[in-house]
């Protein structure tokens, strides 16, 4: 049954302590093992990110951080965008990228957005209005496409 999830934005600094446990613990679970991409997730850039993170019942189910033009690509962008496994299939993925759109453009004021984005899921943000721009390149043993969305 889908339920509704509670929304938080932080800095990096307004994380407490579980809610970064639990981001990383997210992140390390689907990127890294679930993916089989062995790669290092902490890579210093939270610090600059705002951090989008939704729970249901308290356990974290959604999360991407978002940064503003020029501390991640010269455009605004998304990254890390993740639904726990479990959570996959009532559609959270769109509910956490209008979200995130939503606070990219009345936090931040940005409208240029983007994204380095897996390659299988090119429909899915297609949905939300980004658009493949350049080849597809490996990232983490993965393939990837640099999109772009301007509204």
């Amino acid at each position: 049954m889908k339920k509704s999830i509670a929304w938080k934005v932080s800095t990096f600094g307004e994380l407490s302590t579980d809610e970064l446990y639990a981001i990383l613990h997210l992140r390390g679970k689907v990127f890294v093992v679930e993916q089989n991409a062995p790669y290092l997730d902490p890579d210093y850039k939270d610090r600059m990110a705002l951090h989008l993170h939704g729970y249901i019942d308290d356990e974290l189910v959604a999360y991407c951080r978002l940064f503003k033009a020029g501390d991640y690509f010269e455009e605004a962008s998304v990254g890390r965008v993740i639904i726990a496994g479990e959570s996959r299939k009532y559609g959270y993925g769109h509910e956490l990228m209008k979200k995130a759109i939503g606070v990219m453009t009345e936090v931040l004021h940005e409208t240029a957005i983007t994204i380095s984005a897996q390659r299988h899921l090119k429909r899915f943000y297609e949905t939300h209005s980004f658009c493949q721009i350049g080849e597809m390149y490996i990232e983490d043993t993965i393939p990837h496409i640099r999109m772009k969305r301007i509204k």
